[in-house]
């Protein structure tokens, strides 16, 4: 027989037999044994032993439950019920844990699945705490019924070995000291037969954390060496193996599970932005944010069942104490009272039970503005000053104030004048960086008409208002009007009047007069005509009354619309002045008879066909003095026409007879409504048409005016002998110039072309030289084409410049023929009527003037053909100034001054350079005398 056991040894055994069923009381006892207490060991063991076979009359055993492999979200494991409510205990339960997040506990027991899953085999345990606050544990174990069919079944055809002791045990993490302590023990039947050792590998023993667990070999004791944290290491798996004093391995490896049972050791923490923004007066119940939060302990308990309080600020604002969603709670939030409001909200775990842990935070809530401020006037009435008259120009400034944030729609303001413009004398705008209204005139007040001008402006944003029953705001604005001395202003300002054509000279049509503002009198005041395209009207200087001067014609071309106007001007003592139009309304009489404007017509004859023509008549008048007419045959008719198709204005001429070919003359009376007209004649040619759409074309002439193949050759011969003569006059023209080479002592070189023309000296007088295109004044008289080459540039084809002295200047202004520029000058004289030697001069000679610049343009053609660069000097003019006081050389015009002979000494003077220069001027100078 065995020895009796230890009394602890024996409680080992109890617990053992008893497997799952494991109170918190008797680890406390187990933990508690020391050999300074041995002598208090029995009493106490005997308590225990009272509890454990309490504990045994609750029969809690494993819960073996058979499910399918695969499990959906929601599954009840409903065999787990009967065992979990603690059947035979006198306790009954009243909170369940389950140490796996993939299943949840009623509170009738009842194990659900939280979401779907798929096992073969499951084992976790369900902490059940009864009233009395004792804690119980039930294993659960759940396998696959596929997989429970097939072990019964060769469970009956072979002997399995025998399983290892214990199920899957939990630890309390961050238990306190001392360690190490005992948590379970394990057993193999084969030491019923063997005497065995135990050893153990795997996490917590070899691998990290690695020393965590320890183990008796002899007993079979697993003991934890220190505190273990759930958060870091929620479950621990390693294996345990039994041999023989031999070393042989006698039973399977055991896995072994070791969950981590958490306790509430974290506080739940915020997380995600701690910033929201929601409108101001929004809705009551509006969402503004959620707030987030987070718990380290294990999901799905109490330890992370956060409860969200809003510890402020809860006149404005609630908190779902659930979600942590915050919502406006009044429809009353106000930016402009508070724009940003700082709330303090608290987490708590254990679903915000006083055992709890919480944290705390600060969350800023913006609010963002609306339109719910309008602008508002800092006066009740707003007084101002502007002279009459003036337009365009500032009046005042109209300050507002707006709650609304600066510078949004919410806060710009627009000003609109709602009473008081309705002549559109006013403006309105607003300063970009004042927000105040500007006040202008567009159009001038009447101080005469509205001494006082009264208004009302309103205000307003540039979005609706939102949220609130106020309405635009308005103020009135008086407007006093200067008096200024105005000029006569004519009423009314436009004067219509109507008058029939035709009527007499000097005949009165009316009176236009202007009043001055101030007196309201037309004392003083005098009248003048501004504008009358036609004379047609005298104005009375004194009187203002409007006289026919020439007939007025309805039918002048300065007539529109049977309208004309004429411009009045008033002019006062002062010598102010006003301004008038008068439009004339000229009625018709019938002083037009019916025309016909075609006489000469052509009538086509067609073999046998007799032909006729249109004859059209107009009449200047209008209806009903012109259309309808009447036409009719004259008194010489010869009775070879008849008239036919007759419309308002038009009737058809046609044969009456067969005619031969000719030229005949047919009388036609042609009168209008009024039976006003007269006899006319029109020419008819009756001819033979080619074609009938050759538009009345007589044959004959239209063959005359065809050619020939002889009559093209003609001309083709003809061109080619005027382009053969061009291109000799071209050879002549373009002919080299002879030119004399002379010599210079300085070895540089010169040439000088022969010329027999001299431009006059300086001893022609200034006073009367005046240059002309294309004439050269010589000795006080004009000679046309001598000057050709000074007035014209021959490189661009335009017309130079003249002046005149002593008597007027020519004003030059451009006009352009093709392609080409050319200069034409008008004449403006400096007294009334200008000169009449100029004038002359200027018409008769303008056609030979064209003709030279012609010639001249065609010998400078092929004078430019010469590719010499020699020639280049010829097209310049050139600017001989003179040399000043100090020169001896005085001007060069010296050397056309025959009086001054001994003005030629300083020639003997020039360099080696200017020798032959001086030479021909001397040559010259001898020659003239």
């Amino acid at each position: 027989m065995r020895a009796t056991p230890h009394p602890e040894d024996f409680i080992r055994a109890r617990l053992s037999d008893t497997r799952s069923v494991t109170l918190v009381e008797s680890r406390e006892i187990r933990h508690t044994h020391s050999r300074m207490y041995e002598r208090a060991l029995f009493p106490l063991c005997l308590l225990t032993l009272v509890l454990i076979q309490s504990a045994a009359s609750c029969e809690l055993r494993p819960v073996l439950v058979q499910v399918p492999k695969r499990l959906p979200a929601g599954y009840v494991i409903s065999e787990s019920k009967e065992e979990l409510s603690l059947k035979g205990c006198a306790a009954k339960p009243v909170a369940f844990t389950s140490s796996d997040p993939d299943f949840t506990v009623n509170t009738d027991g009842t194990i659900i699945t939280v979401h779907g899953l798929e096992i073969t085999t499951k084992r976790f345990s369900v902490l059940v705490q009864d009233e009395n606050g004792m804690d119980w544990r039930v294993d659960i174990i759940l396998s696959c019924k596929d997989e429970a069919s097939q072990k019964s079944s060769s469970a009956a055809r072979k002997r399995i070995k025998r399983r290892w002791r214990p199920l899957p045990f939990s630890l309390i993490e961050n238990d306190r000291p001392p360690f190490p302590k005992e948590v379970e023990m394990i057993a193999s039947d084969s030491s019923a037969t063997y005497s065995v050792y135990y050893e153990i590998s795997g996490q917590g023993v070899t691998l990290d954390p690695v020393g965590l667990f320890t183990l008796n070999k002899q007993t079979g004791m697993i003991s934890v060496t220190r505190a273990v944290d759930r958060e870091q290491y929620p479950q621990f798996n390693f294996t345990a193996r039994v041999f023989d004093l031999n070393g042989k391995e006698r039973d399977e490896s055991l896995p072994i599970t070791v969950n981590v049972d958490d306790v509430n050791d974290n506080a739940p923490e915020f997380i995600g932005s701690r910033f929201f923004t929601v409108e101001e007066r929004c809705r009551a119940g509006t969402r503004i944010g959620k707030v987030n939060a987070t718990d380290k302990d294990q999901p799905n308990t109490s330890h992370t069942l956060i409860k969200f309080t809003l510890l402020n600020s809860t006149n404005m604002f609630s908190i779902d104490p659930s979600t942590g969603e915050i919502t406006a709670k009044t429809n009353t939030l106000d930016r402009e009272a508070q724009d940003k409001v700082y709330v303090e909200i608290e987490i708590s775990d254990m679903g915000g039970a006083p055992n709890g842990l919480f944290s705390r935070g600060t969350f800023v809530i913006t609010l963002t503005d609306v339109n719910d401020n309008p602008p508002t006037f800092k006066e009740k009435l707003y007084k101002a000053k502007v002279q009459e008259n003036q337009e365009n120009v500032l009046v005042t400034r109209i300050p507002v104030e707006d709650k609304d944030l600066v510078n949004t729609p919410n806060w710009k303001a627009l000003f609109e004048v709602t009473k008081g413009n309705e002549s559109g004398n006013f403006r309105m705008e607003t300063d970009p960086k004042t927000n105040e209204g500007l006040l202008y005139v567009i159009k001038g007040l009447d101080f005469e008409k509205t001494p006082l001008v009264k208004l009302e402006i309103t205000a307003r944003n540039e979005v609706p208002l939102v949220g609130t029953d106020t309405k635009w705001l308005t103020v009135p604005l008086e407007l006093s009007v200067g008096d200024e001395d105005e000029g006569p202003e004519f009423n009314p300002s436009i004067l219509y009047l109507k008058v029939k054509e035709n009527v007499p000279n000097g005949t009165v049509i009316g009176t236009y007069k202007a009043l001055d503002p101030e007196n309201k009198n037309s004392d003083g005041i005098k009248y003048y005509k501004m504008t009358d395209p036609g004379n047609w009207i005298t104005v009375v200087e004194n009187t203002g009354e409007l006289k026919t001067a020439n007939t007025i014609d309805r039918e002048s071309p300065l007539v529109h619309k049977d309208m004309y106007n004429i411009t009045i001007r008033a002019v006062d003592e002062s010598k102010k002045t006003g301004k008038g139009m008068v439009i004339i309304q000229i009625e018709d009489v019938n002083d037009n008879i019916p025309v016909i404007p075609g006489k000469d017509l052509i009538m086509c004859s067609k073999g046998d066909t007799l032909g006729s023509v249109l004859v059209e008549a107009v009449d200047m008048d209008k209806p009903p003095y012109s259309t309808p007419f009447l036409f009719e045959f004259g008194a010489d008719h010869d009775g070879k026409w008849k008239l036919k198709d007759a419309t308002d204005s038009s009737v058809v001429l046609e044969q009456a007879v067969a005619m031969p070919n000719g030229l005949y003359s047919v009388p036609l009376l042609v009168k209008d409504l009024q039976g006003f007209g007269k006899e006319q004649t029109v020419n008819v040619r009756l001819c033979t048409c080619e074609r009938e759409d050759n538009g009345g074309i007589c044959g004959a002439r239209s063959a005359s005016s065809s050619l020939g193949s002889l009559g093209i050759l003609a001309l083709v011969l003809s061109g080619l002998l005027l382009l053969l003569l061009s291109l000799l006059l071209i050879f002549i023209c373009s002919t080299k110039r002879e030119k004399l080479y002379i010599s210079d002592d300085t070895g540089t070189g010169g040439m000088l072309l022969k010329s027999n023309t001299e431009a006059p000296g300086e001893e022609v007088k200034d006073g009367a030289l005046m240059l002309i295109p294309g004439a050269e004044v010589v000795d006080g008289s004009q000679q046309s084409g001598l000057m050709e080459s000074k007035n014209m540039t021959s490189a661009s084809g335009r017309y130079g410049q003249s002046f005149f002295q002593g008597g007027g200047v020519y004003n030059t202004t451009t006009q352009e023929f093709g392609t080409e520029k050319f200069y034409s000058s008008g004449r403006y004289d400096n007294n009334m009527y200008g000169n009449a030697t100029i004038q002359k001069l200027s018409n008769t000679n303008t056609l030979d003037t064209w003709k030279t610049n012609g010639r001249y343009l065609d010998r400078k053609l092929a004078y430019l053909g010469d590719e010499e660069e020699g020639r280049y000097a010829d097209d310049l003019l050139k600017t001989y100034g003179h040399e000043g006081m100090g020169s001896p050389a005085g001007s060069v015009g010296c050397c056309s001054l025959v009086a001054e002979q001994e003005s030629l000494e300083f020639l003997n003077t020039l360099g080696p350079k200017f020798r032959p220069l001086a030479d021909v001027c001397y040559t010259t100078n001898r020659t003239g005398n």
